[in-house]
């Protein structure tokens, strides 16, 4: 089987008003879906980071991807990961995540290599998960994933949303918006998005939410590095009780050093809270210093900009190796990512956290997968039975997606202008900022 055609659709999709560290989310995310047609007839599908830089990349590997085998394409292509896949220069830490131009070969990797594998599998019959593998489980353990937020559900002029959530400028607020989401989804673990209001606050956001929610329920708070070194002991020190049980602490400062800080302070109070990392540890690279270091104890894994399932599985077994929990990221996305998301998460047995997902932000009437929305029961989202991903493509959603997109005017995402635009003209994202 070759592939006879690569398709790129960049859609936008309507995003709420959520708040961190970076800045303020714009009315709509962008999402880049593509195709790789085989002469079977059979598309396989993937979604990756959206607006003109990701899409002219993937463009640009266009003669290396059709008359390719898929079977053998992700080898051919293996250098544009393995390049890369050293160095400490891929850090988040001034980058939102997928914006790192260091780090563009591996988010095509991923995109390529998630579609073919969607080919492959969908051709056999055989999900993705048992290709690269086979399952460890059935079903995939997803967090709440609360943010800070204003009033509002996205989109603008004639689209505007509704706002599920409401506002959540306070602890209540929070507190309110988890209770919703467990309602909803049966979530058993948090994941607070943090780095927005006084740490002082976001203490009593998480004493609250512990309240709220007793003692078995998992917490986690990211800050995204906005607070100094002091500030995340002090909040370690405080938050002891509440944070341990199966939660962590997620990049409360900026670079492997001050982590490594940060760890040695708390272990000084008698405190073993995990330490855990998207920032600072974005590439194999980053690993023999963060154990040497012993900077992170968690890892958060992403496929789209590790590089790949594989990479993923890799990092896995390297991270088991060496005493390191693994979790998983999120980023804005919707139905294909989920499920891409969920199929490396059924085949990596060293997946030690429930995965972050943004999904319930999502509204259904943007979702592009044929069926709807992709259940989330129990905090879980099961494996489907079909082959490959377990999803196709609803091609009028897709349509709309696309006239959204052409709809807007910014072509890259921007949380620092949003902000200004809408709460604060002066603000600048300053790290640390406590």
């Amino acid at each position: 089987m070759l592939i006879t055609d690569f398709r790129i659709h960049p859609i936008a999709m309507a995003d709420s008003p959520l708040r961190s560290s970076y800045g303020l989310h714009q009315p709509y995310a962008l999402r880049n879906i593509i195709e790789l047609q085989g002469e079977d007839g059979v598309t396989g599908i993937a979604e990756t980071y959206g607006g003109e830089e990701p899409a002219n990349a993937l463009e640009a590997l266009r003669e290396r991807l059709i008359g390719a085998d898929p079977w053998r394409l992700l080898g051919d292509l293996m250098p544009m990961v393995e390049g890369g896949a050293s160095g400490m220069e891929r850090s988040q830490t001034h980058y939102v995540p997928g914006e790192n131009p260091l780090d563009a070969d591996a988010r095509s990797y991923s995109a390529i290599e998630t579609a073919c594998l969607d080919l492959m599998g969908k051709s056999l019959e055989v999900p993705v998960c048992d290709l690269i593998g086979g399952r460890v489980r059935d079903a995939v353990n997803f967090s709440a994933y609360p943010f800070y937020k204003h009033a509002g559900g996205g989109g603008e002029a004639d689209d505007l949303r509704s706002d599920e959530y409401g506002e959540a400028l306070s602890p209540e607020q929070l507190v309110g918006q988890v209770r919703q989401m467990f309602d909803q989804y049966g979530f058993r673990d948090v994941k607070f998005k943090g780095g927005v209001l006084e740490p002082e606050i976001e203490i009593e956001t998480i004493k609250q939410l512990r309240r709220e929610l007793g003692p078995g329920v998992p917490l986690r708070i990211d800050p995204n590095c906005a607070w100094s070194v002091d500030t995340s002991v002090k909040v370690g020190i405080a938050l002891a009780d509440e944070l341990s049980n199966g939660g962590y602490l997620e990049d409360p400062t900026a670079g492997l050093d001050g982590m490594a800080e940060v760890r040695k302070r708390l272990l000084a109070e008698g405190i073993d809270i995990p330490l855990a990392s998207n920032v600072s540890v974005t590439s194999f690279g980053d690993l023999p210093e963060v154990v040497r270091m012993d900077a992170v104890q968690v890892v958060l894994c992403d496929h789209h900009y590790w590089g790949g399932m594989r990479q993923v599985q890799r990092l896995a077994k390297t991270c088991q190796t060496f005493g390191l929990g693994l979790s998983m990221h999120s980023n804005s996305h919707l139905g294909i990512s989920l499920l891409a998301m969920a199929q490396v998460a059924a085949s990596t047995p060293h997946l030690t956290y429930a995965c972050d997902t943004h999904y319930p932000w999502q509204a259904e009437q943007d979702e592009i997968a044929a069926g709807g929305c992709v259940p989330i029961q129990d905090g879980q989202v099961a494996i489907p039975s079909s082959g490959g991903l377990g999803v196709e493509l609803d091609y009028d959603q897709l349509a709309r997606g696309k006239e959204l997109y052409e709809k807007i005017s910014y072509r890259k995402r921007d949380d620092e202008a949003e902000m200004q635009k809408h709460v604060d003209p002066n603000w600048k994202r300053i790290l640390p900022r406590w």
